[in-house]
């Protein structure tokens, strides 16, 4: 029988595979690529770190939380189903996870916060059915508390953008006197001492037809974890509203519409998959078949831009959908993380579109949302510290 030579590795790969395997403590020598680089991170992250039982350092359940979404995400991208199962197993096991899981008497007494919810929704598969319900609870107030503080700011915006809307054939209860008297100047009779208006200005009183479709097109990797969650509870207010058709749609390498589950904002949550790659692409392409009425149709994309699928054609599908008519907002967070981290290149090249890019925070976006449904030009929209445009 003959044997076949396995192949020869090269030197620099086989370096780069041990770096991989050991750690940086174990190859500090290797340098690894952006990739890689994010391989190591979120292995790193996992078990690099010391478990909490043995009394070592370990993964916070706070502000730090969203920290579990992106490693989960990170790994998610870079592995198989079967290899992330595990690793995500041994996440709950070293990083303080499992009691928060195990025992709802503890989850209950944790502060729930955006951050919690995004870790437990991300955590949802590998939760015991005995916490799920307590976990869905915690998920539950959480989600409470965001509505209050938007749904009024929400509601009283989009209602007053769209309760009235210009006519030439107003009632005369809904003249615009002022702006009939500035159009009709040259139209002055001294001998009257009047003006005698031939065109009225004026607003036109609403029924209860749809006046707007919305669609909230959400990027749901790792990084994106509590625009999710804000993104989710928005919609949930929106489809409350007659006059606003919402539709809402998560992706990563897949799109998963989920405006059936707007009803109930914990379910949408739960629906989510939390980290993995980015298709932009492919969740515009399916918004795009979701466009009935073009000059009436306000789409949000809330990602951060880092496109893993084909960017030629995803600048081509935004451009088709400006050109019809569609107001197009990319949003890279609609949370109050901060200024977010974004691919500029890829907002500045839709921008030339007509594209703008708009960070803001939960209090800010009904400003914008009422601005793009009325006077669909926003790009001189600007909430101070809340808003990054482009």
């Amino acid at each position: 029988m003959t044997g076949r030579t396995a192949p020869r590795v090269d030197e620099s790969e086989l370096a780069r595979r041990w770096r991989l395997v050991l750690g940086e403590e174990g190859r500090p020598d290797v340098t690894l690529g952006r990739s890689d680089g994010r391989v190591d991170g979120a292995l790193a992250a996992v078990y690099d770190t010391r478990p909490e039982a043995s009394g070592g350092r370990s993964a916070s359940l706070g502000s730090s939380a969203p920290a579990v979404v992106r490693w989960l995400g990170d790994i998610r991208t870079y592995f198989p189903t079967s290899v992330v199962e595990v690793v995500q197993r041994d996440a709950v096991d070293r990083l303080g996870l499992r009691r928060l899981l195990l025992e709802p008497e503890l989850l209950t007494s944790v502060q729930p916060d955006v951050s919690l919810v995004a870790t437990l929704v991300s955590l949802k598969d590998a939760m015991p059915e005995t916490t799920r319900s307590t976990a869905r609870q915690v998920v539950a107030q959480v989600v409470a508390e965001i509505e209050r503080r938007i749904s009024v700011a929400t509601t009283t915006a989009v209602s007053g953008a769209l309760r009235r809307e210009r006519t030439h054939r107003p009632r005369l209860a809904d003249v615009d006197w002022p702006a009939t008297i500035r159009v009709n100047l040259r139209h002055y009779l001294p001998e009257l001492g009047t003006i005698v208006p031939e065109r009225l200005i004026g607003t036109a009183r609403r029924g209860g037809a749809v006046a707007r479709d919305v669609i909230l097109a959400v990027d749901q990797s790792g990084s994106m974890a509590s625009s999710v969650v804000y993104s989710a509870v928005f919609g949930a207010v929106l489809a409350t509203m007659r006059s606003v058709r919402t539709s809402f749609v998560v992706f990563d390498t897949e799109v998963v519409d989920l405006t059936a589950e707007l009803t109930d904002p914990v379910d949408l949550l739960f629906g989510t998959q939390l980290g993995g790659g980015t298709d932009i692409d492919r969740a515009v392409a399916y918004c795009a078949d979701l466009v009935g009425r073009p000059e009436d149709t306000v789409m949000f994309l809330v990602t951060d831009l880092y496109e893993g699928g084909d960017r030629a054609s995803l600048v081509r599908r935004i451009a088709a959908l400006r050109a019809s008519g569609v107001l197009v907002i990319v949003l890279p967070a609609l949370s109050d993380d901060g200024t977010p981290a974004f691919q500029h290149d890829l907002a500045a090249e839709l921008a030339s579109l007509g594209v703008p890019t708009f960070a803001c925070t939960p209090d800010t976006f009904p400003d914008l949302l009422a601005m793009a449904l009325t006077d669909r030009d926003v790009s001189g929209w600007s909430a101070g510290d809340g808003a990054t445009g482009r």
